[in-house]
């Protein structure tokens, strides 16, 4: 390699002082670039540059809801090279990797060679490259081995398409890379035509997603595929006005522009009547309901022809919709909060994503619901109907989580069953798997759990052939998973992964709605019997709480009042010892109520004395007593005894 080196490196200064070599004119042209103004020095050989998770989370922030629109486009692209040692890499529009996906059996051979999360491929650093250099011309092509310019990427062979925002400009870059392949280039020509297919279909599908409630007009050469894959998409607002295209649209008006020598060539604000002859009036005429024949358009400028399709906007009941109304919810998750605004804004976003394919990552506190929303977001998709199988991967044993997991063949270990097992995975097949506290997955299981969410398939143990699956995976945790992946105890890879889209549940001590919460729970849970009320006294009591173990806490509280209270309406002395103590502390201190037999009046009076002797200790005056802690609380409730405030 140092021999193929050294040539190389000899190579790139013959071009760089104006000798011509066999290598395709835009290789060329990057490695002078290089040279005179990104000032790289050819004989320097530069390890790959991953950018810390703090900032890579800042470039894919950036991104956002595109990032979540390739994604989709990237796992569908990859299902199709998965077996042919391929890896894809999405970069924004600096080069940075914002995502990937490969095989995580390579994962220390792809982080080495920079194919990974976090990847820096600009051409200013890391000289001649696909990304970089798609980045600095605008257009696809293949970097193949010798073509970079620095010859520690001699082994690679790396194909990038541009990929454009609505606007025309430049959004992120698709890279298919391999760590080695066939030596011609000309190998890499399906790779090419493969990414520069998935950047377009990625174009067209954010810009669907960006204009929903506009015209959007597709256009295509082709009678015959028309409807089916067109070249250009338009979105062209209310007065006819361009308002977005994809990057064939972009480059088909500049071209019209340019005939007509047209003053501002920007397609960007101009009417549509400009380039083709239709107005918005006429759009309707291109429905896809009528024949395609009838739907011919012409290019004012070229006077091409071309086959249209228009999709109108959304009808719109009024021109202006009463501001209070909200997009109604799904029942599972309607019922998940009572106006707490944290709550409404996370339930708003699982909404969203009930039908998308993305991973969701719920975060919060022990206690919180996050498998409650889990189980609210599978009922409200469209794989309700189908199994929801939870996985505690805190309580798994390590020696069992395996099996358990992905399932076994018969035999396939000492005490495997005789019949084989089918494991969670399997039995999660249509439906979701939930994976709960995620964070203490042991190390050796989060690689095949990559796999299995890279390839939607699993390998039983002692099977060789995997098993496909259809699964939408739900994680949750309480853990900082950063932290644990600085400490090296989670992976990075399966880390974004997970987090494609983040639910962060509030704590209990920060809604807004305890009080909707807690009548939820007394009409929802147990078994139908009084008592169904909290007196003031009690409610005020639960308010006045912290609540450390949050949702779960209150649901353990509510239980134990209705079974240790002695009437139809649960009372402070009902609540647990701890929150019951906890509101005889912040309570104001009356003497005791005046009994009206006399009798009762000094029962309470020797009570409040025996209190006062033993400085309000309830278990002291019990055991002096020989009575229960309890039957003090009651009596203490029934003549309105209170301790002194001892706070003030």
């Amino acid at each position: 390699m140092r021999q193929e080196q050294a040539a190389h490196i000899d190579e790139v200064v013959r071009v760089a002082v104006g000798e011509r070599t066999a290598r395709d004119a835009v290789i060329q042209e990057s490695w002078r670039r290089c040279v005179d103004e990104h000032k790289l020095d050819p004989v320097v050989l530069r390890d790959a540059q991953i950018l810390p998770q703090a900032q890579l989370r800042e470039h894919r922030d950036a991104m956002d809801e595109f990032l979540h629109t390739a994604r989709v486009g990237l796992e569908t692209l990859y299902r199709q090279v998965c077996g042919l040692g391929y890896v894809l890499l999405l970069t924004d529009a600096k080069g940075v990797t914002v995502d990937f996906i490969g095989d995580p059996t390579f994962n220390d051979q792809l982080h080495r060679a920079g194919l990974y999360l976090g990847a820096d491929w600009a051409e200013t650093h890391m000289g001649t490259c696909a990304v970089g250099t798609c980045i600095a011309t605008g257009e696809a092509l293949t970097v193949h081995q010798s073509d970079h310019f620095d010859a520690t990427h001699i082994p690679l062979t790396c194909t990038a398409a541009p990929i454009f925002d609505s606007g025309g400009t430049l959004a992120g870059v698709l890279d298919i890379s391999a760590l080695k392949s066939p030596e011609p280039k000309q190998s890499q020509y399906l790779a090419l035509q493969l990414v520069k297919s998935y950047a377009h279909k990625i174009e067209n599908a954010n810009l669907l997603n960006n204009f929903r409630s506009e015209w959007i007009l597709k256009l295509a050469a082709s009678q015959e595929f028309a409807d089916v894959d067109p070249d250009c998409v338009l979105a062209i607002d209310a007065g006819g006005r361009i308002i977005g295209f994809n990057d064939r649209a972009r480059r088909l008006l500049l071209r019209e522009a340019a005939l007509r020598s047209m003053r501002n060539p920007n397609p960007l604000g101009a009417m549509i009547s400009d380039y083709l002859d239709c107005r918005i009036d006429d759009l309707p005429l291109f429905a896809h309901s009528l024949p395609t024949r009838q739907r011919a358009v012409r290019l004012l400028a070229s006077g091409t022809t071309l086959f249209a399709q228009s999709l109108p906007p959304p009808a719109r009941a009024s021109q202006q919709p009463a501001p209070a109304r909200k997009a109604a919810l799904a029942r599972p998750l309607e019922t998940l909060h009572g106006g707490d605004p944290m709550m409404e804004e996370v339930v708003a976003r699982a909404a969203r994503l009930v039908n998308t394919q993305m991973s969701i990552l719920i975060h919060g506190e022990t206690g919180t619901g996050k498998e409650h929303l889990a189980k609210a977001i599978h009922a409200a998709s469209a794989r309700a109907g189908k199994p929801f199988v939870a996985v505690n991967c805190a309580a798994l044993p390590e020696t069992l989580i395996e099996s358990e997991l992905f399932g076994h063949e018969p035999g396939a270990f000492t005490g495997a069953a005789a019949k084989g097992k089918k494991g969670l995975v399997i039995e999660a097949d249509g439906g979701t798997l939930f994976l709960d506290e995620i964070g203490d997955m042991p190390l050796a299981l989060q690689t095949r759990l990559l796999r299995v969410l890279a390839e939607r398939e699993v390998t039983p143990v002692g099977r060789t052939r995997p098993v496909p699956v259809n699964i939408r995976v739900i994680a949750a945790t309480h853990r900082d998973l950063v932290e644990l992946v600085r400490a090296g105890e989670f992976r990075e890879d399966l880390y974004f992964r997970l987090n494609s889209a983040v639910l962060a549940l509030p704590a209990l001590r920060q809604r807004a709605d305890l009080v909707w919460l807690i009548g939820h729970l007394m009409a929802t849970h147990g078994d139908g019997a009084l008592p169904r009320r909290l007196s003031p006294a009690a409610m005020n009591a639960l308010k006045a709480h912290s609540w450390p173990g949050n949702i779960r806490e209150l649901v353990n509280c509510l239980d134990y009042a209705r079974a240790v209270a002695t009437s139809d309406v649960i009372d402070v002395a009902d609540l647990p010892p701890t929150i019951f103590e906890e509101a005889l502390l912040h309570s104001p201190v009356p003497s005791p109520a005046r009994a009206a037999v006399p009798e009762e009046t000094a029962r309470a009076e020797r009570l409040v004395e025996a209190l006062r002797a033993r400085q309000w200790n309830v278990s002291a005056v019990a055991r002096e007593w020989g009575l229960d802690r309890s039957t003090i609380h009651r009596r203490m409730r029934r003549f309105g005894i209170v301790p002194p405030h001892k706070l003030s």
